[in-house]
């Protein structure tokens, strides 16, 4: 195709009468390319016998788009193709489906690849791409992609797995804040509880900060209420201490405000992501796939996992699983790095934090996971961050077996060592 045959006309200009002349029977490979606001279609009859690209504005034409599909698809094969696009692809797969035409999906990687192999220039743009998926549609390397609702149970899954996630996002920012307020007006606080503690967010929403607290002889009460057994005499006293002889800056009247607000947000936060949670475990009772992973991982992880990467039984091989969650491994090379290796980070952030959580957990004190995350880090200067990589690695890997093909999951199994045998052999060379 040259430069020319990419200018693309408006779909409601395009005239099929002439268009069809000498095609009867003919098959027809249609690619679009899908946009936020347009969408270009090129119709591929053959080798190197495309059409100029179609221009349909997104989604004010797609119903004139499907009129002309349903009239080419009378006596002949035809097939629409697309590559994902998020959500903006959506109502043409939808709108292709109530009008009976095939829709296959592309892969992107391999339309990306197969551009400069396309036309001999590696440049992309709208008309080409449409082009590119067509073509690749027509050579087979497309799969039927039909527009299909969720059962309704797991359309609740979904909605509860991403408010959970949003609200843990939430509580995470006004925790932030709080964070740097207190290390202005508070810092002792912060030696004593945790961000996240219901105490202190309950304090600081009654109180506002420390001279309130302080001022108020019913204050250790209400701190033992709050904390309840986690909290003991002596941590109450010494945060007691803290607020009275506290080094920080003397508060204002906004300054208050902002802190009880803040705190007030984060503990909101905290209740619906603690709601989402209790709806997820019910949701996922009775689950085989959820309720096998919820063993090795924790329940919510085990959502987030399913919603957005699928039962594991769906994929061909423990690599495959992990590189859904975007932890395989790829060489990058620019500026500094050079030829080194790190995580895709392909799909959703979610299943990573999530994951980043449960490998977390893994490396409590008892764990058998532990010394091998201990040795690692030290190889690594005492930074963490590549061992528990390597542990979301070998996690995701273990999840497969578990939720596939129904093995128990032992923590033991992710790092076991040195077989006996090797070593004996090596003894013995």
């Amino acid at each position: 195709m040259t430069s020319k045959t990419y200018s693309a006309r408006k779909v409601n200009e395009i005239i099929l009468d002439s268009m069809l002349k000498g095609r009867e029977g003919q098959d027809l490979w249609i690619g679009v390319d899908v946009g936020k606001v347009e969408m270009q279609a090129v119709l591929n009859w053959g080798a190197g016998d495309f059409e100029r690209p179609w221009k349909i504005a997104n989604p004010r034409a797609i119903g004139k788009l499907v009129e002309h599909l349903k009239q080419l698809a009378v006596g002949r094969k035809l097939i629409v193709a697309m590559e994902p696009s998020g959500t903006y692809g959506d109502a043409l797969r939808q709108a292709c489906q109530d009008g009976g035409i095939v829709v296959h999906r592309v892969n992107p990687k391999i339309a990306h690849d197969y551009a400069e192999v396309f036309d001999g220039v590696p440049s992309q743009h709208d008309g080409k791409d449409a082009a590119v998926v067509a073509e690749l549609s027509r050579c087979g390397k497309s799969t039927a992609w039909p527009w299909t609702t969720s059962p309704e149970r797991e359309q609740q899954m979904e909605y509860w797995v991403d408010r959970m996630d949003n609200q843990r996002r939430l509580r995470q920012m006004w925790c932030g804040r709080i964070e740097g307020r207190l290390a202005r007006h508070w810092p002792e606080v912060l030696m004593q509880l945790k961000l996240t503690s219901v105490t202190l967010l309950k304090a600081l929403r009654e109180y506002g900060g420390p001279a309130g607290l302080a001022a108020d002889a019913q204050a250790a009460r209400k701190l033992k209420g709050w904390g309840k057994t986690s909290l003991t005499s002596e941590a109450i006293e010494r945060i007691m201490s803290g607020a009275k002889a506290t080094m920080g800056v003397r508060q204002q009247a906004m300054d208050l405000l902002r802190l009880r607000d803040y705190a007030g947000e984060a503990l909101a936060a905290r209740e619906k992501l603690k709601e989402a949670r209790v709806r997820l475990r019910k949701l996922s009772r009775g689950h085989k796939a959820m309720e096998t992973l919820s063993g090795a991982v924790g329940n919510a992880t085990a959502c987030v996992l399913f919603v957005y990467l699928g039962d594991p039984a769906k994929y061909h091989c423990a690599a495959a699983y992990v590189k859904a969650m975007g932890l395989n491994l790829t060489e990058r090379s620019s500026g500094l790095y050079q030829g080194k290796l790190k995580i895709s980070k392909r799909g959703s952030s979610a299943v990573r934090y999530w994951m980043y959580l449960a490998a977390l957990r893994l490396i409590k004190s008892h764990s058998p996971v532990r010394p091998w995350y201990l040795r690692k880090k030290q190889r690594d200067s005492q930074e963490g961050a590549r061992a528990l990589v390597g542990i979301m690695r070998r996690l995701g890997l273990a999840l497969y077996h578990v939720g596939a093909l129904g093995e128990e999951f032992d923590p033991r199994r992710l790092f076991p060592g040195r077989r006996r045998g090797a070593i004996e052999m090596q003894k013995g060379a």
